[in-house]
């Protein structure tokens, strides 16, 4: 329910069921949560920010359909470029129909390039219907603010699998 580690511990006490953080942690790993694939929006708000883990710099891709708010896809890159925006593409078609939807971006050159090549519609729009991925990316960043803006000593995947959760916590709480 979007609750961290040391919350969810606290709430399942209420229950009368005892575990530690490690247990719970290792629960949400091994469930593998991740969003629905086989939706077919009309419209798909899709952005790329910047997160931390340590001193180091990666992009998260995300896919958001603005009609429910409901976080598609994200992917986690070392970098922002041509060739992992197209495969952000090819993977977000991969997870859903998104061939007759109206892509939303802003003015991206990759995520725009990208449209074209896997001859997707897009619109570049800074507000509107973008809004919706705005949204997701602040709420990112304030579950992480706590960790200095960044996932302190996280590796790359560690980081991945927690907005993976994320996304399907987002989903259901929406």
């Amino acid at each position: 329910a979007g609750l961290s580690l040391s919350n969810t511990v606290s709430f399942l006490e209420v229950f009368g069921v005892d575990r530690v953080r490690s247990t719970v942690h290792n629960w949400v790993h091994k469930a593998d949560l991740q969003p629905e694939s086989g939706r077919s929006p009309n419209h798909v708000a899709v952005d790329e920010t910047v997160i931390r883990l340590d001193d180091e710099q990666y992009w998260l891709y995300a896919a958001v359909d603005p009609e429910t708010n409901d976080l598609l896809y994200t992917q986690l890159e070392p970098t922002r470029n041509n060739a992992i925006a197209d495969q952000f593409f090819a993977d977000l078609r991969e997870k859903h129909d998104v061939d007759d939807a109206i892509i939303l971006v802003d003015g991206a050159a990759p995520l725009q390039r990208a449209c074209r090549k896997h001859d997707l519609d897009f619109r570049y729009e800074r507000h509107g219907n973008r809004n919706s991925i705005e949204r997701v990316f602040r709420e990112v960043k304030r579950r992480t603010i706590c960790f200095s803006n960044c996932f302190s000593n996280a590796e790359a995947e560690t980081a991945n699998e927690w907005l993976r959760s994320f996304a399907f916590a987002w989903n259901q709480l929406i």
